[in-house]
């Protein structure tokens, strides 16, 4: 795997995220050679430990030639820098890609998460043949990446896809407000002592995870079930206004949350059914994650090949 001469034809992605650094080694024909995860040590600077996570990665993968990093928030228009970030503040107004380049010599590329995902499930995932797509991902955030005839469209700003934004009553709440993970734990909080049979309830409201709810609906816990059951109708509604407004190919929906893909995947599609134009919807075609917490990674890698 170390042979210079393969070097070209190999690239790296990486996705930074509040809780880990995750790489993809990708080959010249898209595919995943190998993956490999580290955990944020949350007493050192984010931007630290991505550097030496990036300096490390020819010690586990072998020589390559190129890098991208997918991170959270508002990518600026050189692809170089990160113009703003909610969920890892540290990187707002940072040129990663100048830090990264000075460590390792690396040529790299700078991509907002959502976009890298959107990519990486459209070229090797649940996207793969279709023309059009738009991606959500539901995690500490909700974002949303559009791709049209191939291309990542990125509005006149580069800041399109921005799906947490979409409101989702007439009260004006955003889908983030009720579909990130924080949220979804908020929501469940709520109603905590409302089913004492729970299993949820042996965990305890100040220990409660995404990971419990996802892991709980997933073992048949009534409770959990309707908490995810109601998220995806929440999302449903977002992705109705998605088919409305693009009448798009494929939609791929990702994401932490995603664990408990089929009890999510079956109240969107349920809820977009009911919202949507019926002939734009019976055209689309609504699909979980394939690849999973390597999309954003293996996205960034290929969009650091000059892809799109």
């Amino acid at each position: 795997m170390s042979d210079p001469l393969e070097a070209s034809e190999r690239t790296v992605g990486v996705e930074v995220s509040n809780s880990a650094l995750i790489a993809a080694y990708v080959d010249a024909g898209g595919e995943i050679l190998a993956t490999h995860k580290a955990d944020i040590d949350f007493a050192e600077s984010s931007s630290t430990q991505l550097v030496a996570f990036v300096k490390g990665l020819e010690d586990v993968f072998g020589t390559f030639s190129q890098i991208g990093v997918a991170v959270p928030g508002l990518i600026a228009a050189d692809g170089r820098s990160v113009a703003y970030s909610v969920h890892i503040p540290e990187h707002s107004g940072l040129d990663l890609a100048d830090r990264i380049e000075s460590a390792t010599g690396k040529r790299t590329v700078i991509e907002n998460d959502a976009n890298a995902a959107g990519y990486g499930e459209y070229r090797l995932g649940a996207g793969r043949g279709a023309q059009d797509l738009f991606f959500a991902t539901l995690g500490v955030g909700v974002g949303g990446s559009i791709i049209f005839g191939g291309k990542l469209w990125r509005g006149v700003a580069g800041f399109a896809g921005e799906f947490g934004y979409v409101p989702i009553n007439s009260e004006g709440v955003r889908l983030e407000e009720v579909a990130s993970s924080s949220n979804i734990i908020r929501r469940t909080r709520e109603r905590f002592h409302q089913d004492s049979t729970s299993s949820l309830v042996e965990i305890g409201e100040n220990r409660l995870t995404i990971a419990d709810i996802v892991s709980a609906a997933e073992a048949e816990d009534d409770f959990a079930k309707l908490m995810l059951e109601r998220t995806g109708h929440y999302v449903g509604i977002g992705v109705a206004s998605v088919i409305n407004l693009l009448n798009i190919e494929r939609i791929v929906i990702g994401g932490e949350i995603m664990g408990g893909r089929h009890i999510i995947l079956d109240s969107v599609i349920a809820r977009a059914r009911e919202l949507s134009f019926r002939p734009s919807f019976d055209a689309t075609v609504i699909a979980a994650s394939e690849l999973g917490a390597n999309a954003a990674a293996a996205g960034a890698a290929l969009l650091a090949r000059g892809e799109n």
